[in-house]
């Protein structure tokens, strides 16, 4: 196989694992796995002038979405990536979120600006740097329990958390001082890692 083809295939493999990556970031924020989601980022990722690494970005996480919010659900859109050389790339992410902050449902538009690098063959976040649009309050948000809420049907519960333990796992208790971080997940083994044999709920549709 030419040098050009071995790059050409590696160029389109490094653009389906960057895209996988930034996709992992929203499930496993949303679901509350700190672990998989720290372990989307470089080891010694810098989380402030004076912290850096998987575990002091786990407890800044942690102190954000327990005090911030309830609920988030991040939905992403357009995604461009440009690469740097073969190790290197940038991008821009499109998101959409929602977020439940107590007695408010709050909708944002934003995009991240995203750093990524390759680091012992396996994509990673150097850095993201989000930019927002707007945020604001939803009318009528499904504030509490059971957020199904179809017209003229009673509320009930539509199993969003229950594939991933992380969820429940991350409300039952809280880390004290620095908390530790589980090894990374095997590439294709990531939803794996997150199930955790979790067996699949039952779903009400309609």
């Amino acid at each position: 196989m030419s040098e050009i083809l071995e790059a050409r295939i590696d160029r389109l493999e490094s653009l389906d694992e960057i895209r996988q990556l930034v996709a992992k970031y929203a499930l496993s924020l949303d679901m509350r796995d700190l672990d998989a989601h720290v372990n989307l980022f470089a080891a010694d990722i810098k989380v402030s002038r004076e912290q850096s690494g998987r575990a002091h970005l786990k407890a800044w996480l942690d102190d954000t979405l327990r005090l911030q919010f309830t609920g988030t659900s991040h939905h992403l859109g357009n995604h461009i990536i440009e690469f740097e050389d073969a190790d290197h790339a940038v991008g821009v992410v499109y998101s959409k979120n929602e977020h439940e902050c107590g007695g408010e449902w709050v909708i944002m538009q934003m995009l991240y600006w995203d750093d990524y690098e390759r680091i012992d063959g396996r994509w990673y976040f150097r850095r993201r740097l989000p930019c927002y649009w707007y945020a604001t309050d939803l009318n009528k948000p499904p504030i509490g329990d059971m957020k199904m809420r179809w017209p003229g049907r009673e509320p009930y519960h539509g199993a969003f958390h229950d594939l991933f333990p992380s969820w429940q796992e991350f409300w039952q208790q809280r880390p004290e001082g620095l908390p530790e971080v589980a090894a990374p997940a095997p590439v294709d083994e990531f939803l794996k890692c997150m199930r955790r044999g979790t067996p699949a709920p039952r779903i009400r549709v309609r």
